[in-house]
């Protein structure tokens, strides 16, 4: 069953996309065509971020960009939202 996604962005994802590189942005341009889609499409390795999830005490996933570049996220019901973008280093913050 496909559900129909809505999608937002918290202002730390913002700020760390405009700090990433022209080519990162494009990677993060292209994976949003397939993300927007299917957040859990087989190309995105989209996967729980366990440690993340027990500190939030909610469900937090992580989205493979490319080789050291990732989105992670959260859903509740039909929204999707995009918490922050960039290197393993998102993990332990």
């Amino acid at each position: 069953m496909r559900v129909n996604y809505q999608y937002r962005a918290v202002e730390k994802f913002w700020r760390n996309f405009y700090k990433l590189s022209p080519e990162q942005k494009e990677s993060i341009r292209r994976a949003w065509e397939i993300f927007k889609h299917d957040p859990f499409h087989p190309s995105l390795r989209s996967h729980e971020i366990h440690e993340l999830s027990a500190r939030a005490k909610h469900t937090i996933y992580s989205a493979v960009v490319e080789a050291d570049l990732r989105v992670i996220f959260r859903i509740d019901d039909s929204w999707v939202t995009s918490l922050d973008v960039g290197t393993h280093k998102i993990y332990r913050q």
